[in-house]
């Protein structure tokens, strides 16, 4: 089969791979219709990660059910399917209490959570080409409704950054009439300005610099704030009265960087500090690792950060962090998909082939204006 396989820093291709196949079985195969470039997946393209060369990018996937293993029970060949970034088997200590996010299985013992093509999260092959495997495929798969062939650019932000950015908002603890800001108008970001819009918030601020992005914002009705023309945390006060936020999202990670092109692990996070009001809670999902060797100093290479604790405990504020547990969002988020109630899919800029993946790498690496989020379609669903 066609796969993209990294082979260094932004080196990648389309290469022939042995095909995906039934394994165990509780297996599924999957025919990969819509797989989408994340932003986190641009950490192991620049090299920023210990992602081994070889290996399969790609853990936003969706497509066709062709093969099913002997101990799969509910899941059809000819479904529909959703597939969570989150590897998880269902039944350890964690999966039975809802933390899909920190699977005790789907890693090497010690560590928690699994991805599919993603570094230190288990060795899972990437979607990224034209078959998945899908281990413990009954509970893995989210089966879809009969529309899900012709709104794909809307069921794919199912599998990661749709939930991730719901769980954002979740974190911070947002509820309806509170305002919020959310560093970071990437599609994680953007996702979560849908999903605070969603949960009823008075007013949705984004922070971004790039015009495609805030504009994206600003068309469903999210307030864009621009921290190339002057402080983001003068103007989110400036929206609130002096008073800050009630509530905030870090939709950025470790790569933030400052307006001049500073890299500052801790930007983002000190920013929404001084942002949020008193007590106000914070919810990070943006990417933050224990080692980065890339890093500008010795500190970020540690994986640690200069973050205000002083400040963000003066203030009382709390703060939720790490991976969405996507299966506890992704149902809910499908049928407000398929009651048209959200349209996700506002955000897509491309529609690519497999071939195309190593072009459009460059692209949205680059953050070339109009490449706010590419949906790649290495098959077409029979």
């Amino acid at each position: 089969m066609k796969a993209l396989v990294y082979h260094g820093p932004r080196q990648v291709s389309v290469d022939e791979v042995p095909d995906a196949r039934i394994e165990k079985p509780t297996d599924v195969l999957v025919k990969i219709t819509s797989t989408n470039i994340c932003g986190s997946d641009l950490h192991m393209y620049e090299g920023r990660t210990d992602f081994e060369q070889g290996r399969i990018f790609g853990h936003e996937n969706l497509g066709e059910v062709i093969e099913v293993g002997g101990g799969v029970d509910k899941i059809r060949v000819g479904d529909m399917v959703s597939v969570p970034f989150n590897v998880s088997c269902g039944h350890c200590n964690n999966c039975e209490h809802g933390l899909t996010n920190y699977c005790l299985t789907a890693n090497e013992p010690g560590v928690a959570g699994g991805a599919y093509g993603f570094a230190d999260m288990g060795g899972w092959a990437g979607g990224q080409a034209e078959y998945l495997r899908i281990p413990w495929g009954d509970f893995q798969c989210l089966r879809l409704p009969e529309d899900a062939k012709g709104k794909q650019n809307d069921y794919t932000m199912l599998s990661d950054i749709l939930p991730t950015g719901w769980h954002a908002v979740e974190m911070s603890g947002l509820t309806p009439g509170e305002t919020i800001v959310i560093y970071g108008g990437g599609p994680v970001g953007l996702m979560a300005a849908l999903s605070a819009t969603v949960k009823g918030a008075a007013k949705v601020m984004v922070v971004d610099r790039h015009p495609d992005r805030l504009k994206l914002a600003e068309q469903i009705g999210a307030i864009p704030i621009d921290d190339s023309k002057g402080s983001p945390v003068d103007q989110v006060m400036e929206q609130t009265g002096g008073r800050g936020a009630d509530r905030g999202a870090e939709c950025v990670g470790y790569q933030a960087h400052d307006p001049q092109g500073n890299e500052d692990n801790a930007l983002t996070l000190n920013n929404l500090v001084a942002s949020v009001k008193f007590t106000g809670g914070i919810g990070t999902v943006g990417v933050f690792i224990p080692q980065d060797p890339g890093a500008p100093d010795e500190l970020a290479q540690q994986g640690k950060a200069r973050f205000d604790f002083g400040t963000f405990w003066f203030k009382g504020q709390q703060m939720g962090c790490g991976q969405a547990p996507v299966k506890r969002y992704n149902r809910h988020l499908r049928n407000l998909i398929a009651e048209n109630k959200i349209t996700p899919s506002w955000i897509v800029s491309h529609n690519l082939t497999l071939d195309q993946a190593p072009d459009a790498y460059q692209h949205f690496d680059a953050r070339d204006e109009g490449w706010t989020k590419v949906v790649l379609n290495p098959t077409q669903p029979s």
